[in-house]
């Protein structure tokens, strides 16, 4: 004979199991500030709130501004003027202006062990 509890325990057993819902916690990054702050502020701290101040209609060309690193400096310079400043001695100092080749900003690395105007 067939126990008259079979189907209700595997009923009451499925049910213990969450079900697969399509969105249990919201679609997308929803939650962010809510359900999902914990894990949110554990692994990107930084992700909500304000950093800076704002600049309304900000034209990027203003802001160009391409850097070159001060040891390749004596890379722009010529061969020939190389040349001359080391004929005249450590009196000499040759001049580079960066802006020509398309640099505007110059980044201090490490200290070259000539001299140069720029």
């Amino acid at each position: 004979m067939q126990d008259k509890t079979w189907g209700t325990a595997t009923a009451a057993m499925t049910a213990r199991f969450k079900k697969n819902r399509k969105h249990p916690g919201g679609r997308g990054n929803t939650g962010g500030m809510h359900h999902h702050r914990i894990l949110s502020d554990k692994y990107h701290p930084e992700y909500f709130g304000k950093v800076g101040m704002r600049y309304f209609h900000r034209l990027r060309n203003k802001f160009y501004r391409l850097a070159v690193n001060i040891d390749r400096l004596r890379s722009l310079i010529p061969d020939d003027i190389k040349k001359s400043a080391v004929a005249c001695g450590d009196n000499s100092t040759p001049s580079i202006g960066v802006t020509q080749f398309g640099d505007f900003k110059i980044l201090k690395r490490d200290a070259p062990a000539y001299q140069l105007l720029y």
